[in-house]
C-alpha cells in the first residue's frame, strides 16, 4: 500500500493538475493518508474532494478501494483518466477555472471559518478570498498578492 503522512506534512496544492484536472492529486493525497490512518486534520471525500469527483463522474469509495490496492500512483492516475477523456479540454478548463475562484458562500458559516482562518494565517491578506489561495496560505505555499481586489 502506498504511504503519505499528512500529520507531518501537507497534501499537494488544490492547484496541482493530475490529468489536467485540479484538486485531483490533493484528493488521492488525501486518500493514501486516510488508507493509512495518516490523515491528521484532513478528510477524504470532503465537499472540495466532492466537487471534483462529481465533474468527473466518480464515486469517492470506488477510489478510495483503488487508493487502497494501489502499488503506485499510477495505478490510481490510471483510474482517473477515463473519466477525464470523458470530458472535452473547454470543459476541464472551465472547470479548473471555476473551481480555483470558488470562494466561500456570503455570510455562511463557511465564511466565518474561512474568513477565522485567513486572519489567523494571514491578517491582513484582504486579497486572498479563495479556498485554494486560503489552503496554500495555510500550508505555508506562496500566494502571490492580488492587486486591485
Amino acid at each position: 500500500m502506498l504511504k503519505r503522512d499528512l500529520t507531518t506534512s501537507y497534501p499537494r496544492s488544490v492547484r496541482d493538475k493530475v490529468a489536467g484536472v485540479v484538486q485531483v492529486g490533493r484528493a488521492i493525497d488525501k486518500g493514501i493518508a486516510y488508507a493509512n490512518g495518516l490523515n491528521g486534520e484532513y478528510n477524504y471525500d470532503c465537499p472540495m474532494d466532492k466537487g471534483v469527483f462529481e465533474f468527473l463522474g466518480i464515486d469517492g469509495n470506488a477510489l478510495l478501494d483503488v487508493i487502497k490496492n494501489a502499488q503506485s500512483e499510477s495505478e490510481i492516475e490510471a483510474y482517473v483518466k477515463p473519466y477525464v477523456a470523458k470530458k472535452t479540454p473547454q470543459e476541464i478548463d472551465a472547470f479548473n477555472q471555476e473551481f480555483l475562484s470558488h470562494g466561500p458562500q456570503p455570510g455562511s458559516d463557511g465564511e466565518k471559518y474561512f474568513l477565522n482562518l485567513r486572519n489567523e494565517v494571514a491578517p491582513g491578506r484582504t486579497d486572498v478570498t479563495t479556498w485554494p489561495d486560503l489552503l496554500d496560505l495555510d500550508e505555508k505555499r506562496d500566494v502571490p498578492q492580488r492587486v486591485g481586489v
